[in-house]
């Protein structure tokens, strides 16, 4: 998982990419709610897990560059599929595309898991 990542990037740049985070999930999510004003079916039942899904992995910071795939894959099909403001759209994939782009940044779930470790080996005993 390291190799998907250039760097964490630590203070105001971390914090930048912890705000674009939590904006893309929150209209991913705002997105999957307006889904339930429309009759469901399988289609559009599965549309609304995969941003619901997209949006809780974005908003940890875990897998965010798959997440952000899914976003761009998710936002480029609903781009072409229907009518109406595309904006809404090719700006949530802008997001997604840059968030798999540049990584999660210092303040995620990813950092923690896979982010550098510091091991120090002062106070051990030699054997």
């Amino acid at each position: 998982m390291r190799r998907l990542f250039w760097t964490f990037a630590p203070g105001v740049p971390g914090a930048g990419l912890f705000i674009m985070r939590v904006v893309a999930a929150t209209a991913l999510t705002a997105e999957a709610i307006s889904g339930l004003s429309a009759p469901i079916t399988a289609g559009s039942a599965t549309i609304m897990t995969l941003h619901a899904t997209a949006s809780l992995l974005l908003l940890v910071g875990l897998w965010t560059p798959v997440a952000g795939l899914i976003v761009v894959v998710l936002e480029a099909w609903s781009l072409f599929s229907h009518a109406g403001d595309p904006w809404t759209h090719v700006l949530l994939a802008t997001v997604g595309g840059a968030l798999t782009l540049i990584g999660p940044g210092a303040w995620s779930a990813d950092a923690r898991l896979f982010g550098w470790k510091r091991i120090d080996g002062r106070g051990r005993t030699p054997y």
